[in-house]
């Protein structure tokens, strides 16, 4: 029997049926403060005798691997792994898994979302009305415009094919573009500077740079009034770049997801009056929180 720690806060809250087969195995589950994200400090003290580690977006440092002394696995509920010291796991002897896929469609459902949301000035609309006014902004149609997109896995092919669905074009940028997947004429994979240069929309569905993608210098080669989501990495974005781009006008409005603190107290780009801002919720479905304790459950019964 391994002791298994569980943190994730859509299966701490409330638990979760895909932590079942754990315990079915023989296994013992704790979990973290229920509904909260731990600090490093309640991770030192729960990991050490875990030999199972069933994760969500919380910062797992070296400090935290090092002092885990019988952990074997860590399973993520997600696609990303850079909350992780993945040289200090290595280092231990701990396996990574991600739960590949498993948030894509709720991640890109919310990208289309926002997309649509900015176009057609929706949260201003909803904002003025209950306000007693009657303002509008004209908005645009998704029909015939660009999506650049910047990346293309399980959640960029996602977001290409409701694209399409409504009518766009899609161009899109992957480090190791995949020829088998050309789902309309309408769809093309093309280098980072082409995809930036003709995007209507820009969205990133890639992991994180050594750099912002999204700079001073890469915004001055976009379209004026270009549209920006991010539902990836907040780091992926220049935050000072964009916000001066939204106050010339050169960006006409930026959906976000994710930010550098996801604690509401962040700099002035979420409280931008062009900018959408939610606080990262895009994997946050029923559905794709069940997939993706499901497929780290799995990937902790397989490695265990």
């Amino acid at each position: 029997m391994a002791r298994i720690l569980v943190t994730p806060r859509s299966a701490t809250k409330s638990g979760h049926p895909a932590l079942e087969p754990l315990r079915d195995a023989g296994h013992e589950v704790v979990f973290c403060t229920p509904g909260a994200m731990p600090d490093e400090d309640e991770l030192l003290r729960l990991l050490p005798g875990c030999e199972g580690y069933l994760a969500g977006v919380e910062p797992i440092t070296a400090r935290v691997l090092e002092a885990a002394d019988a952990l074997r696995v860590i399973a993520r509920n997600g696609t990303g792994v850079d909350n992780i010291d993945l040289a200090a796991a290595e280092r231990c002897g701990i396996r990574v898994c991600a739960a590949a896929g498993a948030n894509a469609r709720g991640v890109a459902e919310l990208t289309l979302g926002l997309m649509l949301s900015l176009v057609r000035a929706i949260p201003f609309s909803d904002a003025t009305v209950k306000a007693g006014g009657w303002d509008r902004r004209k908005g645009v149609e998704l029909n015939g415009r660009t999506l650049g997109l910047v990346g293309c896995g399980y959640i960029g092919r996602m977001v290409a094919e409701l694209a399409l669905a409504f009518g766009m074009n899609v161009a899109a940028f992957d480090v190791k573009p995949d020829p088998a997947f050309a789902p309309s004429d309408r769809f093309r994979f093309a280098p980072l500077d082409e995809v930036m240069a003709t995007a209507d929309i820009l969205s990133l569905h890639c992991p994180p740079a050594e750099r912002p993608i999204v700079d001073a210098d890469a915004l001055r080669t976009m379209r004026n009034g270009v549209y920006i989501v991010n539902t990836a990495r907040a780091d992926l974005i220049d935050p000072a770049a964009l916000l001066a781009a939204l106050n010339e006008g050169k960006v006409a409005g930026a959906g976000m997801d994710v930010f550098d603190h996801e604690s509401g107290d962040d700099t002035a780009l979420p409280r931008h009056e062009r900018v959408i801002a939610t606080p990262h919720i895009g994997a946050f479905t029923d559905e794709s929180a069940h997939r993706a304790v499901e497929a780290a459950a799995r990937n902790l019964l397989e490695n265990l």
